[in-house]
């Protein structure tokens, strides 16, 4: 049972994330299965395509354990807050939060599961995020605490589940869209990524991982395709080096498909392409 002043604070909290959810326009959350699908790369490029489009654009990084966000954008520098309200730091014009510019490089997050969500009340509710287009969410594998927390206080728009096409990736990635039909999502998009692989030789090109498994398993479960991304060195290397691929190398192959996929987020969000 919860005291008088804990009940309090809950109500505080929720309010405080109520009045930032609402200044966001669109909210969405992209999550997977399981792990190594490559569900941040997916995350940090599509958030900053919709700003090169010209939206007002933030990126959380959910993945409280597992904060990889910072070392993609090359985004170094601590947290400051002020009379409890958490400045987010500016890469490139995107509004990033991350626990990662909170902890030292190598610290681990040895949190249960309550104090990982309520970390992300405090990313929900108490961060500046101001009036934004978009913001998208990573969140970390699996169907944990944290995808119930953030689902159920960022109100999400979309869902963007990324899987490979290999079936091991694909028997988890039908949970998590599973879990988001359950959990009352309306609109459920799925991304193949690492979806084959140009020789760098002789331009033929491999398929690893398999073929089209994540566009069969949109169409069995009744949710949108968005589309495929290859598997990219360069993408590799620019994230490594905190560049997004999508700013580094515009008329690559994979910053290509990226543009594509965000131009169906925006139609199925309702707004018009800029």
């Amino acid at each position: 049972m919860l005291t008088e002043e804990q009940k309090r604070r809950v109500e505080v909290e929720n309010k405080a994330i109520l009045r930032n959810v609402q200044s966001i326009r669109h909210r969405i959350i992209v999550l997977s299965g399981k792990g190594g699908v490559g569900k941040t790369t997916v995350s940090v490029n599509l958030a900053y395509t919709l700003k090169a489009r010209g939206y007002a654009t933030g990126l959380l990084d959910a993945d409280v354990t597992g904060p990889n966000i910072p070392k993609m954008l090359g985004l170094e520098g601590e947290l400051h807050s002020h009379e409890g309200r958490i400045t987010p730091l500016l890469s490139d014009n995107v509004k990033v939060i991350s626990i990662a510019n909170i902890l030292s490089p190598d610290q681990p997050v040895l949190w249960r599961g309550p104090m990982r969500s309520k970390l992300l009340h405090q990313f929900l509710g108490y961060v500046e995020w101001g009036d934004l287009d978009y913001l998208v969410a990573d969140l970390p594998p699996g169907t944990g605490d944290e995808i119930i927390t953030l689902i159920q206080k960022m109100t999400p728009d979309l869902a963007v589940i990324v899987t490979t096409p290999q079936e091991v990736s694909l028997i988890d990635s039908r949970r998590a869209i599973n879990m988001t039909k359950e959990m009352g999502l309306g609109k459920i998009g799925v991304i193949e990524n690492m979806s084959g692989l140009k020789c760098p030789s002789c331009g033929s090109r491999i398929d690893l991982f398999g073929k089209d498994g994540g566009r069969k398993q949109a169409e069995e479960m009744n949710v949108t395709f968005l589309g495929t991304l290859p598997i990219d060195i360069q993408a590799r290397i620019m994230a490594d080096n905190g560049k997004p691929i999508v700013l580094a190398q515009q008329d690559s192959e994979i910053a290509v498909a990226i543009g594509a996929i965000t131009e169906k987020i925006v139609s199925m969000l309702g707004d018009e392409s800029r």
